[in-house]
Order: structure tokens, then sequence, then C-alpha cells
């Protein structure tokens, strides 16, 4: 196992300390960042302790310890994942060849871009969440939103670690504009459109944990695949950490149906109490989930292509494929032709976002069909809409599509969009559920059933953050 050190300024793993002019440069980063998240970070909670895991390792038996910690005072760190012995590039046009400890000249400019597009996601998300505290429906969901906070914050330490080490003064810049961008900002927006909408209410917080993070999730596999390890193993890290963000939104978004079941078999419409009825929840999957899918890109993307060809950013799990080169291979989807939609083979390559995007579509159904568990003996069932509908990149950008994947005139999509996504009344609805922030330790708002178990084997009513002090 790596050596760890944790009493350093920035605890780390990399050996920071010999290399000073490294060591300096992130020190002087660092203030900058803790300025950062206390102007952009959860809002009013900078004085209160909460209940956080905090990394100490990477190894996976015991990396994380908890503890209660101001937010500001958490220790955010540099970690990578240990290196494997020998470990070669898994696939593309050097495939076979050792890993990349430098940077390849020839792939200095799109390296730095993934680095940056990945690492702009980290703090964007913290800015969308940032007043979520004050309409929080637990201490256990508040410290659930705080967790998933420190530790994308974390993850911008990462991907900074990996521009100050490794690309000179123009990752210097970059990270500092790292900082500088704001979501939803109209002078200078964060970088992907999912992190420019507002995130203001807890449907649409679990709704972003679940897809949004759950494209977090295929992006970090994709690129532990690459040929850069440093920024391989940087990603295997972060996947760690990723997966309980994905738990918190999964579980969050099934307490709520849960919730709403209850009273349904009660005879009771949940609106009418103040909980949030079934199809609003579907009307929110369908945004979330299709905002989403614009992630990964085009359909047909010659970087993707590039990307896979130069070894920079594989496939999730790319030793579960037969052919690493993908150089005769081809991918059979759906394009435009003569206003007309049609099947069409095209290179594999090409292909390579849509190839993630199937993985994610996946394991997206995956986390309905845990959804759908709780309707039982209600007459409901959960739907991903079509990968057609709702599109703002790709083939289907500026398409209009019902959420069954048929096309259909603008003015139909527009007469019905407010049975597919959530309108300005579903959205002024789940705002006002909010109004009335529960701080009670045990106690939780009436649109969202308790957890079946607390964090860490605390009992459910834990005071998760200490409200009342400080």
């Amino acid at each position: 196992m790596s050596n760890v050190s944790l009493n350093e300024k920035i605890p780390n793993n990399v050996s920071l300390s010999s290399d000073k002019r490294l060591q300096r440069a992130l020190e002087q980063w660092q203030p900058e960042f803790i300025s950062w998240w206390k102007e952009m970070g959860p809002d009013g909670f900078q004085a209160k302790d909460v209940y956080l895991r905090t990394a100490i390792s990477v190894d996976p038996k015991g990396w994380a310890q908890f503890d209660y910690v101001k937010m500001p005072d958490y220790r955010w760190g540099i970690f990578l994942a240990d290196a494997v012995p020998n470990r070669t590039i898994g696939f593309g046009d050097d495939y076979g060849k050792p890993v990349w400890q430098e940077v390849p000249g020839e792939h200095r400019n799109t390296l730095r871009r993934l680095i940056v597009t990945q690492g702009d996601t980290e703090p964007a998300s913290v800015e969308q969440q940032r007043r979520l505290g004050q309409t929080c429906p637990s201490l256990y969901d508040l410290r659930n939103l705080f967790q998933v906070n420190v530790e994308e914050g974390r993850h911008l330490w990462a991907m900074v670690y990996l521009l100050h080490s490794y690309f000179g003064r123009d990752g210097r810049e970059e990270a500092e504009a790292l900082l500088q961008r704001r979501s939803g900002d109209s002078d200078m927006p964060r970088i992907l459109g999912a992190f420019n909408e507002p995130c203001t209410d807890w449907l649409s917080f679990f709704m972003f944990t679940t897809f949004t993070d759950r494209d977090g999730k295929y992006q970090l596999l994709a690129l532990a695949e690459s040929g850069f390890d440093p920024l391989s193993r940087t990603c295997r890290f972060m996947l760690t950490e990723e997966a309980h963000h994905m738990f918190v939104g999964e579980t969050g978004v099934g307490r709520i149906i849960q919730r709403s079941v209850e009273l349904m078999k009660q005879g009771v419409d949940p609106r009418s109490v103040g909980a949030i009825d079934l199809p609003l929840v579907q009307r929110y999957l369908n945004f979330w989930y299709t905002v989403s899918l614009d992630l990964f890109g085009s359909e047909v993307s010659t970087n993707a292509a590039n990307f896979f060809g130069a070894g920079l950013k594989g496939r999730a799990k790319e030793e579960s494929f037969e052919d690493h080169l993908a150089i005769d291979a081809v991918y059979e989807m759906d394009v435009y032709e003569d206003d007309r939609i049609v099947k069409r083979e095209i290179p594999l390559r090409s292909a390579m976002n849509e190839v993630l995007r199937d993985a994610y579509v996946e394991d997206c159904q995956k986390a309905l069909n845990r959804w759908n568990k709780h309707l039982a003996g209600v007459d409901f069932q959960f739907t991903l809409p079509s990968r057609r509908f709702h599109r703002a990149q790709g083939i289907f950008a500026g398409k209009t599509f019902s959420p069954d994947g048929r096309e259909i005139s603008a003015s139909e999509y527009e007469a019905r969009h407010d049975e597919w996504l959530p309108s300005a009344a579903d959205r002024e609805y789940v705002q006002s559920l909010m109004v009335n922030p529960v701080y009670t330790p045990g106690h939780f708002a009436n649109w969202i059933a308790p957890p079946p178990r607390g964090i860490n084997d605390q009992p459910i009513d834990f005071e998760y953050v200490r409200y009342n002090e400080g």
C-alpha cells in the first residue's frame, strides 16, 4: 500500500513533500479553495459540526474515518489508488505498451481538456446545492448532502493536483479558472449544461445524485482505463467515494416513493397531505435522466474516436470486451438521413460515447427496478423515457419526441410538455414542501420516509449535524 501522509497541510499519498515547488503551488491554491468554499459552499452551515467520513487511506478495507468536523476544516487531500505493477495500455493504437507516467506531448492539450471538464463538474454541483441545507427533510439527509458536497470538493482537489503536477503554467491557470466559473452564471457558466441547471429542492437533489452522479461514475470508469496512469489512479479512488453519492440519490427517491405509496394504500392522495405524488416523481425523473444523457456527448463523435485511439479514455470495464482495438468493428444506431430516422452501422470508435451511454442506461434501469419494488399493490410503474426525448446534445437535439420515442410535432410537444416534464406549478409545489426544514434528530418531513438504518451503524435519531450548537 502507498504511504499516506495525513499530518501535512495537504493530506496526500503522492509524496508531496518531496516536490517543494509543487507543494508550494498547491498550498497557495488551498486558501483560494477555502475562500471559494466559504462563499459558494453550503450556505448557513459553515460553523456547524457535521458527522462526516474523511479519506485517510486508499485501502478498500479501511479507507475512511467518521467524526464530527466543521466543513471548512475538512481534511481535503490528494489520494491516488495504488499503482498496478507493470500496467499496460488496455486499448487503442498503443494497446499493450507501458502506461505513461508523464503526459505525452502529442496528447497534452487533449488530456488537459478531459481533466478540466471532469474537474469543472465537481465545484459546480456544490454551487448548485449550496442552499439545500436550509430546506432539509432531516438531519440524516442534511448530513448526506454535506458528505456529497465535501467529497465533490475533494474530487476537485484530485483534478487540480493533476493540472498542477503535469501541465505547468497552463495547468495552474486552469486550476484558477475552476474556482472562477459559477453554476448558472450567464457570463462564466460551468462547462457542461447539466451543471448549470438549478437544483433548489430535495427531489431535484435526489434525482441529480441518482442520474447525474451516475454519469459521473461512468465518466470516471472510462477515465480509469486511461493510458495516462496518474489520471487512471486518481479516478479509481474517486469511484470509491462516488458510490455513496448515488446511494444518497437512489435511496432518497425510494423513500419519497415509499411515503407516497403508504398514503395511497390508506386511500389518501399524497398531494392532499403535502407529499409527492408518483406522476410528479416521474416528470422529475424524465428531466434529470435526459439532461444527464446529454453529458455523454454526441452519438457519433470524432473526439470519442480520437480519445479511444490515443489510449486516453476507454470503455467502462474495458477488460470485459474482447476487441481492444475497435478498428474494423461497427455499432448499429439510429441516425437521421433525408430527415428520416434509419439504422446505420457506425465505426465503433466513433460510437464510444454511445457504448458508454448504453452501460449507463442499463445501470439506470436497475435503479428504477429497485424503485418499482416499492409499488407493490399500486397501479403505477416508473419508466425511463426514450433517449431521443428532451435532448439538447447529439443526433436528436432540436427534434421533438414523446417519452416513448415517437417523433411528434413541435406543437404537440409544447401542448404536452407539462404532462412529461416538471411544470412551473410542479416546481412551485415541490418548493412549497421545503419551507419547514426538519432539524430535530430522528424526525422527518411528511413527504419522505425514514431510512431503514443510519450511517456508519449509528441510529436513525443520531445527531448527524449539531444544528443547535456553534
